[in-house]
């Protein structure tokens, strides 16, 4: 499995089907007009997940980047070409029902999920900015090989947040995002901050994330950082 950054909550994920053949999952590509960031050329991906429409891109630019592309975006359960995938509310547990339209305004509107594929169980937080996850939420992620987390830098979520969640979920591997980046219009934390705070002195940024399930060591939980 590959995994590619391509900065703010965009991440690409090329899953090997054998005999030369991948499936490509998108998750988040941006709009450029809402966040400074170019989304990615055609992908080819075949199935696209949209954490929150405020910041991503629109149908219209979706079907330029991946054509046909099973696209996801809100909770439920859905299985695609041999890739699970659960959506889970933002605050799913907290209100005691499901987001809607009529929910209060101070309640963030957005989805996490989590992918199965590969024997390894992956989970991207969308842009999640709760002080922590409810017990629910975690109870419904489960244990997870990957974890893609937003880094902090919010009114309510620094550092600090972004730490206390990574702990609640225990992954085997830790991937920040959402942090200061050239272009970026919105607001953001700095990496440099949350290393800090994860006891982290300097660490070797990747451009990509490659990686199998026998490569994932349990007992040794560690932070890793991809370049956009």
């Amino acid at each position: 499995m590959q995994i590619i950054w391509h900065g703010q909550s965009c991440f690409e994920i090329i899953i090997p089907k054998g005999k030369g053949e991948s499936i490509t999952l998108l998750v988040d590509p941006p709009s450029e007009a809402k966040t400074g960031l170019k989304p990615p050329a055609r992908t080819g991906a075949q199935i696209v997940l949209l954490t929150s429409a405020s910041y991503t891109a629109g149908k219209g630019d979706l079907e330029k980047i991946a054509p046909g592309a099973f696209l996801v975006d809100g909770p439920g359960e859905y299985e695609s070409r041999g890739v699970y995938i659960r959506g889970i509310d933002f605050n799913f547990g907290k209100t005691g029902v499901a987001q809607d339209a009529a929910a209060p305004e101070s309640f963030a509107m957005g989805t996490i999920y989590t992918i199965e594929a590969e024997e390894m169980k992956l989970c991207h937080l969308g842009n999640f900015s709760g002080k922590e996850l409810a017990a629910a939420q975690v109870e419904k992620i489960g244990n997870v090989d990957i974890l893609m987390f937003p880094a902090g830098g919010g009114k309510d979520f620094g550092a600090k947040e972004a730490l206390k969640v990574v702990s609640q979920i225990e992954p085997s591997i830790a991937i920040p995002m959402n942090y200061e980046i050239p272009k970026l219009k919105l607001e953001a934390g700095n990496l440099k901050e949350f290393l800090k705070t994860a006891g982290i002195s300097q660490t070797e940024p990747l451009a990509k994330l490659t990686i199998k399930k026998k490569e994932i060591n349990l007992e040794e939980a560690k932070i890793i950082v991809l370049t956009p």
